[in-house]
């Protein structure tokens, strides 16, 4: 298939899917991303109120994009149905939390991770410092989002958060932070 043919493919698949109010998340979670999906929930939630379906698999990312992301879906009035499949972890895992608990849906086979904000931070001891305190403060903010969203004590998601944590499906079920696991997209409702 030459460039042209696979962009013009590319763009019905597009189409059909905005008709469908489907929007995918695949991949790292940047700004490009953030823009992207962004405009398309944006956009859908002008064009009518019917609910959204959200696709996401992604390994996370940048936090102030998933921080977007998320925002962006709690701001909108359209209602969003996420659906969890492949992994879902870090900043994907924050945009997932973005809707209530029956409105998040996972595949059977998707895993989720939680942890700790990474640092890599380099520079003067000073600026070093400035940094560690802001990772101290986003943790302690990302930690209490998924308190409320799992209606896990904060405690508990402190201590699951000091190291990755890792949960199957199941897992997530028991843990409250997918509501069902679903088989087929006629599951969800």
């Amino acid at each position: 298939m030459d460039q042209l043919q696979h962009a013009m493919s590319r763009q019905s698949i597009t189409d059909r899917l905005f008709k469908s109010r489907i929007v995918i998340i695949n991949g790292q979670i940047n700004q490009e991303l953030t823009g992207t999906i962004s405009s398309q929930l944006l956009a859908l939630a002008s064009h009518s109120n019917e609910p959204v379906t959200l696709f996401i698999h992604s390994q996370g990312g940048h936090v102030e994009s998933g921080d977007s992301i998320h925002d962006i879906i709690r701001f909108i009035d359209t209602k969003v149905r996420i659906v969890g499949n492949g992994w879902v972890a870090s900043a994907g895992a924050l945009i997932y939390v973005s809707v209530p608990l029956e409105d998040r849906y996972c595949l059977p086979n998707t895993r989720f991770l939680l942890h700790q904000p990474l640092g890599g931070v380099q520079g003067s001891s000073s600026d070093i410092a400035i940094e560690a305190e802001e990772i101290v403060k986003m943790r302690h903010r990302l930690n209490t989002i998924f308190a409320k969203a799992t209606r896990q004590p904060l405690s508990r998601i402190e201590k699951d958060t000091q190291r990755n944590f890792w949960l199957t499906a199941e897992e997530a079920l028991d843990y409250g932070l997918t509501g069902a696991i679903v088989s087929h997209i006629s599951d969800i409702h």
